[in-house]
């Protein structure tokens, strides 16, 4: 018989586990991680400096997905509020000591680790209003003051990471609790009471935003004013994706990245060394690898029997789709350009970490669909 205690963290029937993974979703993850591994080997000119240890750090990844999967959801839904609570104060310690990057301070430096807490607490927050909506019924949702504590759980971090200064990171983080709320059930004319006041406040924001900020959306609006400063990288990026015609300059043929004229080619431009090399068919097999991600994803949600597994693979879809969006627009000049990866793909530890650790959360909900709890049973 299967042990159904939570608090012992994973079940006796390791096996039954094992087996309730979906590998299919594994394989496209290792699909993805190749598609890394191909672009980074091509950015180093070889093996080393990124693709090895990217292969590296997916293999580590992959054995701690599969290891937090067979982690009972309800053990998970336990640990939420306290791992909320965890990042709130590496974000603070960002503040006061943390690592100075691209002018804003990001970072904690753990050993030879470099940490964004900011990654984390995107996970923590879906894993913390899950758990709160868990135990809503439409009756708490229509109270405004049953809403107070989730919002300040969104609105808190969200602060936290303005100060660092993280404008593309606080959005983001933002809109992820926006949607966790949403499909919660919260109705949509309370998103349009907070909503209102938003435009009357671009102005303002605008004035108070750092130089390199005001820079960064400058640039976006006129990228050939600057061509050899602000506007260099977005210029070289559209290039690199132009010269690459339909079926791209060929592997390791690419020119703009092996001449370096491509800024940052193995990690926020890594699908613009993808589309000079391998052209629009190249960009859009990638483009479609990452989108059966995101519906595999959504449908490990609709398939969950419980309505905090529900809301955490809707979460942790979403917050995959908001990096995979935020990042091929960028290089193709729709939005601003910010630090954000293409998960999988560009290289980076703490990205690797936080993905590979959603994920596994991900898989845990899909292994325990048919698990019905209340709150009191996992805390």
């Amino acid at each position: 018989m299967t042990d159904r205690r939570p608090w012992r963290g994973v079940s006796f029937d390791a096996v039954g586990k094992f087996r309730r993974i979906n590998w299919l979703y594994v394989l496209l993850l290792c699909l993805l991680a190749g598609v890394g591994y191909t672009a980074l080997y091509s950015a180093g000119g070889g093996p080393e400096p990124f693709a090895t240890r990217h292969g590296v750090r997916f293999a580590l990844g992959l054995v701690l997905m599969l290891a937090i999967a067979m982690v009972d959801i309800r053990f998970i839904a336990r640990l939420a509020w306290p791992a909320w609570l965890g990042c709130a104060v590496l974000l603070l310690l960002v503040l006061r000591m943390g690592h100075v990057g691209k002018g804003a301070e990001r970072w904690l430096e753990l050993g030879g680790l470099q940490l964004q807490p900011s990654e984390l607490m995107k996970l923590a927050l879906v894993l913390a209003l899950a758990a709160w909506f868990h135990r809503a019924s439409w009756e708490r949702m229509g109270n405004p003051l049953f809403l107070i504590p989730p919002l300040l759980a969104v609105l808190i971090p969200v602060g936290l990471i303005l100060k660092e200064p993280n404008l593309g990171t606080a959005a983001i983080t933002a809109i992820l609790g926006a949607a966790v709320f949403f499909a919660a059930g919260v109705r949509w004319w309370k998103f349009l009471l907070v909503a209102l006041p938003i435009p009357f406040l671009a102005e303002f924001a605008y004035a108070h935003m750092h130089d390199y900020q005001r820079a960064r959306i400058d640039t976006f609006l006129h990228p050939e004013s600057d061509p050899l400063g602000a506007g260099y990288n977005i210029i070289q990026s559209k290039i690199a994706l132009g010269s690459g015609g339909l079926w791209g300059k060929g592997f390791l043929q690419g020119t703009q990245g092996h001449l370096d004229f491509l800024p940052e080619k193995q990690t926020d431009f890594i699908f613009t060394m993808i589309g000079e090399e391998f052209g629009l068919v190249g960009g859009l097999v990638v483009m479609g690898l990452l989108c059966l991600i995101i519906l595999g994803g959504m449908l490990i949600a609709i398939r969950c029997r419980n309505q905090f597994g529900r809301l955490v693979a809707l979460g942790i879809s979403c917050n995959f789709f908001l990096y995979v969006f935020v990042n091929i627009a960028m290089v193709m000049g729709v939005i601003p350009v910010g630090g954000v990866p293409l998960p999988l793909v560009s290289h980076g530890g703490s990205a690797m970490l936080t993905v590979m650790v959603g994920f596994g959360v991900l898989m845990s909900v899909h292994v325990h669909r048919d698990v019905v709890f209340a709150m009191r049973d996992a805390v």
